[in-house]
C-alpha cells in the first residue's frame, strides 16, 4: 500500500482511470493498527487494483473534504469521483471488508 503525502498528491491518483482503493488511517488509531494485522491478505486477493493510504493528520482537511467521519474507511475512486465508503465501524474484520470490496468492485 503506497502512502500519499499531499493533497495535490491524492488529486492525481484519485483521478485514475481504473478504481483505487484509499485507506484513510491515524498512527494513534487501535482499529486501524488492528486492520493493519488482516489487510495482507485482502491486499493480495485484489492485487488488480491500486491501494494507497492517507494518514489523516498528515493532510490537512483531506479526511472532511471526503466525509471521512471515522477511521479506518476504506474509499474507492475512479475519474476523480468518490465510488464507494466504507466506514469505521465496517471495517473490523476481514470479512466486512472482504464483503465491502466484492459488491463494490464485483
Amino acid at each position: 500500500m503506497q502512502a500519499i503525502h499531499t493533497k495535490e498528491e491524492f488529486d492525481k491518483i484519485i483521478n485514475s482511470d481504473k478504481p483505487v482503493i484509499v485507506k484513510f488511517y491515524a498512527n494513534w488509531c487501535p482499529d486501524c493498527k488492528r486492520m493493519d494485522m488482516f489487510i495482507g491478505d485482502i491486499l493480495e486477493a485484489y492485487n488488480a487494483y491500486d491501494w494507497y493510504e492517507v494518514n489523516s493528520d498528515e493532510i490537512e482537511g483531506i479526511a472532511q473534504e471526503n466525509e471521512v467521519m471515522g477511521i479506518p474507511s476504506l474509499l474507492i475512486f475512479q475519474d476523480g469521483k468518490k465510488l464507494a465508503h466504507q466506514h469505521s465501524a465496517f471495517t473490523k474484520s476481514p470479512e466486512e471488508v472482504t464483503a465491502f470490496l466484492e459488491k463494490e468492485l464485483a
